[in-house]
């Protein structure tokens, strides 16, 4: 009698690459990301990968290419490229106080942050792994005032603030905004650095709190 064989084929659901390595992350920007005057764990984006580590997402920092004092055009010139080739599949992007600072017109600000975000979101798998964090206001910090050229620092910063959130939601992109609680470093010392003009780490925090659920609901989709 000839042996009887039964073979089970068994179909395996595709394998998602994603859920076996961590999300490649891009943090692009200026002082405000780099983290100027505090820890590298200190860093808003060093605080995400920890929290999000707590939910379960593995995120991994592959780009932090920002400097301090760093505009949209040296972005564009310096930054873009190491974006492009961290193949990043999360972004976030903060920039745009220099511009005011060194007095970049408002109509060249937007044209040069519409630039980079379209180059941005060309480089991501979607438009929704782009947040944007606004521009928070230094002018309250107790060495903010010297770079005001005579101008209204709130007021300048407030515009600029404006053209990223019609430039954001142009292309249906998340944007956290920081520019109000910011406004708490005018009061409570401890929220500035020792430099008396950027954010303490205590005040990363703070913007790590509100930038996270954010960046979880977008990571989630």
């Amino acid at each position: 009698m000839m042996p009887f064989f039964i073979f089970i084929l068994i179909i395996s659901p595709p394998l998602n690459l994603q859920d076996m390595s961590a999300i490649r992350y891009a943090a692009i920007g200026d002082s405000y990301t780099i983290g100027e005057s505090v820890k590298e764990e200190e860093r808003f984006p060093n605080l995400l990968v920890r929290d999000l580590a707590k939910e379960g997402i593995e995120l991994e920092i592959v780009a932090n290419p920002s400097v301090t004092g760093w505009t949209t055009q040296d972005l564009i010139d310096k930054e873009l490229s190491v974006f492009f080739g961290s193949n990043p599949g999360f972004a976030t992007l903060c920039i745009g106080v220099n511009d005011w600072v060194q007095e970049v017109s408002a109509d060249q600000f937007r044209k040069n942050l519409q630039f980079i975000m379209d180059q941005m979101i060309s480089g991501l798998p979607s438009k929704d792994r782009l947040l944007v964090v606004n521009i928070p206001d230094f002018g309250i910090t107790p060495e903010g005032p010297k770079y005001s050229k005579g101008r209204d620092i709130s007021a300048g910063l407030a515009h600029f603030n404006v053209i990223i959130k019609e430039e954001a939601q142009q292309r249906d992109l998340s944007l956290v905004d920081i520019f109000g609680l910011s406004k708490d470093m005018e009061t409570d010392p401890s929220l500035v650095a020792a430099d008396g003009l950027h954010p303490s780490a205590k005040e990363y925090e703070l913007w790590e709190k509100k930038i996270f659920p954010a960046v979880l609901e977008l990571l989630s989709k």
